[in-house]
């Protein structure tokens, strides 16, 4: 995020939030998924909504990196239909023990975003199998 201007920052964290909207995150859990910094309130969810850049944070752009790398993978798994991404969100998988994609990654942290992006994304592992 270093190199876009304050314009594009908040133009990306518009997007950022409105997928995260999409899928059906509360503001309380996108503050929790999105690793803000401590003491960031909920409500500032609508400021990032609005006109404010998400905080420059290694942890935050970690995030990001793999909720983008989910959001590529559900558009090229569901092509034809732009719902489903939220409907996938939203059901329990087998793989995390019954619980959605949504409840692993607020409830496991970074392992349970990883652990989503993995699942989705067949090409995300291979650099650390020696695959790539």
């Amino acid at each position: 995020m270093h190199e876009m201007s304050q314009e594009q920052r908040v133009g990306f964290a518009r997007a950022i939030i409105a997928m995260l909207d999409h899928w059906g995150f509360s503001a309380a859990d996108q503050v929790n998924v999105l690793a803000l910094p401590a003491g960031t309130m909920p409500a500032m969810i609508g400021q990032f909504r609005e006109n404010m850049a998400l905080p420059d944070d290694p942890r935050v752009s970690e995030r990001i990196e793999h909720l983008a790398g989910i959001a590529d993978a559900l558009r090229t798994t569901y092509p034809l239909n732009a719902a489903m991404d939220a409907i996938w969100m939203n059901t329990a998988n087998r793989r995390f023990d019954g619980r959605t994609p949504l409840e692993v990654m607020v409830s496991d942290g970074l392992s349970g975003v990883i652990a989503v992006r993995a699942y989705l994304d067949c090409t995300f592992d291979w650099g650390r199998l020696g695959l790539a």
